[in-house]
């Protein structure tokens, strides 16, 4: 198995990919060709068939492929030219070899949430998180197995839960060391900020939006989950109810991140900062992890619109 994060500038692959998205576009001359979004455990790589022949064969969106292509950069980044391309068949490939996965035990990454949630003293906030996070196997299963983006951070198997107990963990830290802080209500938001995302992107492999993803995302979700739960918890204070969901729709901090609030309380600004910090440094982690690029710097990087370097000194 050729993984994606291994191949280099210039090699000759032939292997199979998990083919995400398929786009036919026209060249500037009006020369259809197709782009593509391959990927395996390892990450994501654009692919191009410039040439339609009879080596490419009828394949769609969320089907295993074989190509034949070779590795070429492109404005900084490593690119797929496929030459042939066929829908793989199922004795050619293990599945398991597609699915990105975090490197640590989830059970145990569940286990540390399930700490935080007995941590938490208020018995409606400890009811609302046991509703949400605990007594649905189906959405606890999701919950485990679910990435937390398509693309940005954490976009692999169990990584919403990674980036979850991250921001639990965080939230906790500063909790003590800052005035004004209730820390049930922070480790509560913490918990479900993200958890709309189970039902805002498809289980891996596709990892894609689903309908209401598309529609609503994971922040309108994940404030009716909240929504639902405490109708259903006896005599759940109000104002309890619109201060954990204020967090969760304030949690992207800025209106032009798609926060439909801004954040009002100590509570939502500390969750807001927690979750773009885990965010932010995860992608700065794996930007670092498969750059290639020669010498401390690496090529720019979209993601976080800069230039990166290793902290590389002698």
């Amino acid at each position: 198995m050729r993984y994606l994060e291994d191949i280099r500038e210039n090699e000759h692959v032939v292997e199979h990919y998990l083919c995400k998205s398929k786009q036919t576009l026209k060249t500037r001359s009006g020369k259809t060709y197709l782009s593509l979004r391959l990927c395996d455990k390892t990450g994501h790589m654009d692919g191009k068939v410039w040439e339609m022949n009879n080596d490419i064969q009828s394949f769609e969106e969320g089907d295993m492929v074989k190509i034949d292509a070779q590795v070429v950069t492109f404005q900084n980044e490593l690119q797929l030219k496929i030459m042939k391309l066929r829908k793989s068949r199922e004795e050619e490939y293990i599945p398991m070899n597609y699915v990105p996965c975090t490197d640590k035990d989830i059970d145990a990454l569940y286990g540390e949430v399930c700490d935080f949630i007995k941590s938490v003293q208020h018995p409606k906030l400890r009811a609302l998180l046991d509703a949400i996070l605990v007594n649905d196997a189906a959405r606890v299963q999701a919950f485990k197995t679910h990435s937390a983006a398509k693309q940005m951070h954490h976009s692999y198997m169990g990584g919403l839960l990674e980036h979850t107990l991250s921001v639990a963990q965080i939230c906790d830290f500063m909790a003590t060391r800052h005035k004004h802080v209730n820390r049930d209500l922070l480790i509560t938001t913490a918990l479900l900020h993200d958890i709309g995302k189970v039902y805002e992107l498809s289980a891996m492999p596709m990892n894609d939006y689903t309908d209401d993803g598309q529609m609503l995302g994971h922040i309108t979700i994940s404030v009716e989950m909240v929504g639902d739960a405490v109708r259903n918890i006896p005599d759940f204070p109000h104002e309890l109810a619109s201060l954990v969901k204020h967090s969760l729709l304030a949690h992207h901090g800025e209106y032009e991140f798609g926060s439909p609030k801004l954040p009002a309380t100590i509570e939502a600004f500390l969750l807001h900062c927690a979750d773009n910090m885990d965010a932010k440094l995860k992608s700065f982690e794996e930007i670092l992890d498969k750059d290639a690029t020669a010498g401390p710097w690496t090529g720019y990087q979209k993601v976080l619109n800069r230039y990166l370097r290793r902290s590389d000194f002698s």
